[in-house]
């Protein structure tokens, strides 16, 4: 039996080339975001009776900071500079990379609450291709919360 289209939005995953990311209050276009994610330290306790017992595992919340890498076209008329800028000035800012549906409304987002730019990267450049010219930025980031729109 064929699946109407409601059934078929809420079943399959959205695709990954949808999103849009926001910088404090810019709208960019990137081309791929990379290394958002959530990590918990452990610690393993082991005592007298482990052996018998079994280990104990405990998980802590740090919020210590990730790197996340944003990689975009150069493109002349969408404000080059804006990136090297902010590398310059090296402020806190808040970072939002939502996933959208095929309209283009947000569905889930990853909202950063702190970043700052740790490392630019110009494109490489090679005479022999004809590859879109793509500029990449490391940033430091803390205070990742998934929230779905």
């Amino acid at each position: 039996m064929a699946q109407s289209k409601d059934d078929q939005k809420q079943a399959y995953p959205l695709p990954a080339y949808n999103f849009r990311v926001r910088i404090d209050e810019t709208v960019m276009s990137f081309a791929e975001v990379s290394g958002i994610g959530a990590e918990f330290d452990k610690v393993t306790y082991r005592h007298g009776l482990s052996f018998m017992e079994g280990e104990a595992i405990t998980t802590f919340n740090y919020d210590s900071f990730v790197t996340v890498t944003l990689k975009r076209g150069v493109v002349v008329g969408a404000s080059p500079l804006f990136l090297y800028e902010w590398l310059k000035q090296g402020d806190l800012r808040t970072l939002a990379v939502s996933l959208c549906n095929e309209i283009g409304d947000p569905v889930i987002s990853w909202n950063i609450a702190k970043a700052v730019p740790v490392k630019l990267q110009a494109p490489a450049f090679d005479a022999k291709t004809n590859e879109a010219s793509i500029e990449s930025v490391d940033l430091a980031v803390r205070g990742i919360t998934l929230v779905k729109n």
